[in-house]
This record gives structure tokens, C-alpha cells and sequence, in this order.
């Protein structure tokens, strides 16, 4: 196996805590599920047979055995930095020559912009990061090999993934990419959601929300 997509997913009914001044609970959920068919259907158009979902929760894993794609169940959720250590340690023992972590709310990601990502690194040593909009977190991180550096998320993780590479005696290459750039946590990223991504299962549900709920996530 050369390289091995890790796309590490919390349970669903707790999803997208932020969004709460936005969207009902239902609503959270939903999108939530929506977010991750998007990721999934852009990353097994571009590595298919290579992705892995990494989470606790049943309802998750039956969104990824519907389109195919592997689960790595994690004995608690345990937060998204153990996870993707969790997926690191799977794609090592497997023999992957390259590792690449996806969030699962990312959902205006393309497989186009998951090939050029996996394109910027094809062999070792190295690693390439993709920040989030707001340039503090890192939404995509790929390592050659998979256990190249120790991978620690939450803001500034951007920032310190750089630090953390450059201690390695690693280069950081930074990848700029809109859709893997949008991870939707807040309200302000809804209106960005249906503006970078109409054609989306996210955003054709945000649009049939009830006009409240979406009118408050798009000010």
C-alpha cells in the first residue's frame, strides 16, 4: 500500500457544537452526515481502496461501509489528535509509504484537490500541510513516511505543525486549496459553504432548512 487516507469522524449526534446559534440539533446532525458523504465521495474518487474512516460511532461507520470504505474503530473517542496517532500507527503496520489525514467537515473538498495534494509528495521524506481559512489550523496534513512527525491538532496547529516539521529536520511544503481550506464549525462558514460549494449534499441541505435557521448562519 503506498499511501493510506485517514479521515478521523467524532459521533454525530454531538457534532458541530459551534453551529448551535445556527442550526437545531437535528439540523447539526444532518449536516454533520451530509459533510462526511461529501469528504468520502471526493476522497474515494481519488484514492479508491486507500481510505480509512476512523471513528466510535455505528452511525458513522455505516456512512462509510455504504460507499466502500474501510472503518478503524477506536475503543473510546478520544479527540481528533489521538485518532489520526491511531490511523498513523494503522498506516505503518500496513506498510504505507505515505499518510494523509482528512477532517470530515471539510465538505467543498474535491478529489481533483485531493490529487494535486498527494502529487506535491510522492516519496520521502516530507510533509505537506494545508491550512484552514483561517490560516491557524491544518486541515490535510501528508507525511512520508506516515510516521514522519507526530501530528497534534487544535489552533494554532498550523503554526506548530511548521515548528514541529522544521525540528524534524523536515521542509514544510504549504498547499493552498479552497475546498480542503473550509472546515464548517461555525456559523460564519456557512455562507462561505454555499458559496464555494453549491453543488454540494451540504449545501443543498443547508438551503432546505427552515429560512430561520439559515438566515442565522448566513449573516
Amino acid at each position: 500500500m503506498s499511501l493510506l487516507l485517514a479521515v478521523p469522524v467524532k459521533d454525530l449526534v454531538n457534532a458541530k457544537q459551534r453551529l448551535m446559534p445556527a442550526l437545531s440539533p437535528p439540523e447539526r446532525r444532518e449536516l454533520a452526515r451530509a459533510m462526511l458523504e461529501d469528504v468520502l465521495e471526493a476522497a474515494v474518487a481519488a484514492l479508491p481502496g486507500a481510505v480509512l474512516v476512523v471513528t466510535t460511532d455505528p452511525e458513522v461507520q455505516a456512512v462509510a461501509r455504504a460507499v466502500g470504505v474501510e472503518c478503524l474503530t477506536e475503543s473510546a473517542n478520544r479527540g481528533h489528535t489521538a485518532a489520526v496517532a491511531f490511523a498513523q500507527r494503522e498506516a505503518v503496520t500496513r506498510g504505507a509509504a505515505r499518510f494523509l489525514t482528512l477532517p470530515g467537515d471539510v465538505p467543498c473538498v474535491t478529489s481533483r484537490e485531493i490529487a494535486a495534494l498527494c502529487a506535491t509528495l510522492v516519496e520521502g521524506p516530507g510533509v505537506v500541510f494545508v491550512p484552514s481559512r483561517s490560516g491557524l489550523g491544518t486541515n490535510a496534513a501528508l507525511l512520508a513516511p506516515p510516521d514522519a512527525i507526530a501530528l497534534t491538532f487544535g489552533e494554532p496547529s498550523f503554526e506548530n505543525h511548521l515548528k514541529t516539521a522544521r525540528a524534524a529536520g523536515l521542509t514544510p511544503q504549504v498547499l493552498e486549496l479552497p475546498g480542503v481550506g473550509l472546515d464548517v464549525d461555525g456559523p460564519d462558514d456557512l455562507p462561505v459553504l454555499l458559496e464555494r460549494g453549491p453543488g454540494t449534499r451540504s449545501a443543498r441541505l443547508l438551503r432546505g432548512f427552515p429560512s430561520g435557521a439559515r438566515s442565522a448562519g448566513t449573516r
